[in-house]
């Protein structure tokens, strides 16, 4: 009889050895000790994503028990195209997704199901349309776009004409730079008049043409404000092309080569630093403790920086 229990048992076990991962109720990462976490930006092109995501490759690096991946769509407007690859994530069953949503509400039902599925999800950079998420790591960009607001109202003497190159319409970061923009002019400097925004999508060709069309509309404009890295230098691009640099004063957003170029040729005189190095690399710490079964902090701000021509050596 015990040695009919023990080939019973020998059999249930070999079994079980041939089952799919799924099947006996574990994941990928039970069997090779590691986390299995996805970071998947806006796009693969931008320097600021660029950063993020050497921000996460460090801190995998550093803990050593992080499966780290990629991804992000072809095109920064193609939130459809985003939302699949949140879908192919929780295909193969990632512990954890990193996620900097195109748009608020289109990556709502990717995020829920994700959670769903048990997969922790920190959000990055900007802002999703649902409360079921683990963490979220940005910039105060409300506090960003009034600062930036302040800094340009004094540069142009708190009153004439200026214009907004913003990035993509439908991202909630870009929005909330947007609006906090608007109503900080309109709460404190009633001379100064906004003629326009106009949407790059965060491509610096097509930023540079709305900015010289602005110029061309507005021979009098004082003033630009973008409100994103391709913003910024599509922007300054199109001022230094017109010869306008120093006449027309000019507030962006992030920082690369690009923008520091801009500023120490005088074209930009100050650019809203966030830090992206950080979220990426808090981002991965904070997916990790969660898997750990440790509590963190669900909202993170991670900084900014007015970049100008006296600290632009000292920024990284």
């Amino acid at each position: 009889m015990k040695k009919k229990i023990l080939l019973v048992a020998v059999l249930i076990i070999a079994l079980i050895g041939v089952l799919p991962v799924w099947a006996r109720g574990g994941s990928d990462s039970a069997s090779s000790g590691k986390y299995k976490v996805i970071f998947i930006a806006m796009d693969s092109m931008d320097e600021h994503w660029l950063k993020v995501k050497a921000g996460t490759e460090d801190k995998a690096k550093e803990l050593g028990n992080v499966d780290l991946s990629f991804n992000a769509p072809q095109g920064k407007v193609d939130a459809n195209a985003q939302l699949q690859l949140v879908e192919d994530a929780i295909t193969k069953k990632m512990d954890a997704i990193l996620l900097a949503p195109l748009n608020r509400d289109a990556l709502v039902p990717g995020v829920e199901k994700a959670k769903n599925a048990g997969i922790k999800v920190i959000i990055i950079d900007s802002a999703i349309g649902t409360n079921n998420y683990d963490a979220f790591l940005s910039t105060d960009n409300g506090a960003a776009a009034r600062l930036a607001a302040d800094e340009l109202a004094k540069l142009i003497g708190q009153k004439g004409k200026i214009a907004i190159v913003n990035a993509q319409a439908g991202s909630a970061t870009t929005m909330i730079r947007e609006n906090d923009f608007k109503d900080q002019v309109a709460k404190k400097y009633p001379n100064i008049n906004i003629v326009g925004t106009q949407y790059s999508d965060g491509d610096k060709t097509r930023a540079l043409n709305i900015a010289t069309d602005f110029m061309t509309a507005n021979p009098d404009l004082v003033g630009f404000y973008a409100a994103n890295e391709g913003s910024t230098v599509g922007t300054g691009n199109a001022i230094d092309q017109a010869g306008k640099t120093g006449a027309v004063k000019f507030v962006g957003f992030d920082w690369s080569a690009d923008t520091k170029a801009l500023i120490e040729k005088g074209v930009l005189q100050a650019t809203m630093v966030q830090n992206p190095y950080q979220m990426g690399y808090l981002g991965v710490q904070a997916a990790v403790d969660l898997l750990s079964g440790k509590s963190i902090n669900r909202d993170v701000d991670t900084g900014v920086t007015v970049a100008t021509n006296a600290n632009k050596d000292s920024i990284k």
